[in-house]
């Protein structure tokens, strides 16, 4: 009883992106054909979207944020295209353009038939489990951030699902994912966590992915890095970035990247495990990513190794991808 989940990790439509998006509103225009074709391996398809989708809305003032992310609503439809099931909102930049975009974004994404975790009209909407179905098997998603606190939900105030990790993982979110695990056969636990260009995972991060899995996850994949890390036993520390415009860091290569299929498996529904990633080796081209060739390819795989030893993890190779058997 396999499951297949595509993950992909800062998807940020706005800015150049959504220049782009107005004038062509398509799936190509993110994404090349044979990375097109590596999400459709997958049986459900899932993102950190780290924008809002609206065309209202204005700049939330914070003196700690330099940059302010904005998709045009067409986005939600174009994600659609692309086959994503699920995204997470739990990040920084839900709340750029304030509580009316952010309404915006979950309003347009449930129309394009798109499901959204992560953030909403106030706390308890925020923390929501979303759950997916494919081939019977119903898989559970449990988001939250560490950062930024002032963006967090509260019962009165629409936010997102804020977690103090650095201080200790709240029960709110172990509650989450011991409930979700009664509820669905899988629980994956997507988290933005950690600072910006690091490469590997704070020791917060390191610390709470533990009592994470031991709440009831069956799988984490965490995201904020804008770079990717190594794997452990069932724990994605950073997905790195999947579609931007951002600035490239010569020495981190933010522009080369990984989109991992995970394989879930087992002889019924109630055990099923992660068995196996694939992790497809990607270039980020401003605005457009596309599968990485010849020396980019081989420095992912070099810096994709040498993460993955650090938890003791070995990398294999099959037919141009990375692989990682957890069987």
């Amino acid at each position: 009883m396999a499951l297949t989940l595509a993950l992909a990790g800062d998807t940020m439509l706005g800015r150049s992106v959504a220049v782009e998006l107005r004038r062509s509103p398509t799936p190509q225009t993110l994404l090349a054909p044979e990375a097109r074709e590596a999400l459709a391996r997958a049986d459900l398809v899932l993102l950190n979207l780290e924008c809002c989708l609206s065309a209202r809305g204005a700049r939330r003032p914070s003196p700690f944020k330099a940059f302010f992310f904005r998709a045009p609503p067409v986005a939600a439809e174009v994600l659609a295209e692309l086959g994503v099931d699920c995204v997470t909102l739990a990040n920084n930049h839900a709340l750029d353009y304030g509580y009316d975009a952010l309404a915006d974004t979950r309003a347009l994404l449930e129309q394009a038939g798109v499901q959204a975790v992560g953030a909403g009209r106030d706390a308890t909407a925020a923390r929501e489990p979303a759950v997916l179905e494919s081939g019977g098997v119903r898989l559970a998603v449990v988001a939250a951030t560490d950062h930024p606190k002032d963006c967090a939900a509260a019962a009165d105030r629409p936010g997102v699902a804020f977690a103090d990790l650095r201080r200790h993982v709240p029960d709110w979110l172990t509650d989450r994912v011991a409930g979700a695990a009664r509820d669905a056969d899988a629980v994956l636990v997507t988290v933005h966590w950690g600072p910006n260009m690091t490469t590997r995972p704070p020791a917060h991060v390191r610390r709470a992915a533990p009592e994470l899995l031991a709440a009831g996850a069956t799988l984490i994949a965490g995201h904020s890095a804008h770079v990717f890390h190594g794997v452990a036993d069932r724990v994605l520390y950073d997905l790195g970035d999947f579609v931007d415009d951002y600035a490239v860091d010569p020495v981190l290569r933010n522009d080369l990247g990984l989109l991992f299929l995970v394989t879930l498996d087992g002889p019924d529904r109630a055990h099923l495990a992660p068995v196996g990633l694939e992790a497809v080796p990607l270039f980020l081209d401003f605005c457009h990513t596309r599968l990485a060739r010849g020396e980019e390819r081989e420095w992912i795989r070099e810096r994709f190794t040498a993460a993955c030893a650090e938890f003791g993890t070995e990398v294999g190779e099959r037919a141009g991808r990375l692989t990682v058997d957890w069987s």
